[in-house]
């Protein structure tokens, strides 16, 4: 007598369950899609140095920032990788090789590496 009580509670609780789940899916596939952004650019340097990439190496977000901002910025990227504290020559020559970018000072030659 009891085996069909607990059969039906069995399914009636599996149907809860189910309801359950399926509602949750749904909340979550409506939910908006996060951005993903990316901490790091892909490639190595390009033979001469763009507007886009020196962007990129000062952390600037738009191609065509002020003298103060790139300034800044360029001052925030080269102490965190200045030779002096440990960082690669190479780096900041390509640093400076990007404010100079930005700061419409370039020369033909590129980096000295």
């Amino acid at each position: 007598m009891s085996t069909p009580f607990l059969a039906g509670l069995a399914i009636a609780g599996a149907a809860l369950a189910g309801k359950y789940v399926i509602q949750a899916w749904q909340s979550f596939k409506a939910r908006p899609p996060k951005p993903r952004l990316r901490k790091f650019y892909d490639g190595g340097f390009q033979p001469k140095m763009t507007r886009r990439e020196s962007a990129l190496i000062l952390g600037i977000s738009r191609e065509n920032a002020g003298t103060e901002k790139v300034k800044e910025a360029h001052r925030r990227v080269m102490v965190a990788n200045h030779p002096d504290a440990g960082g690669s020559h190479y780096l900041a020559s390509k640093i400076n090789e990007a404010k100079d970018v930005m700061l419409g000072k370039t020369k033909d030659g590129g980096s000295a590496f």
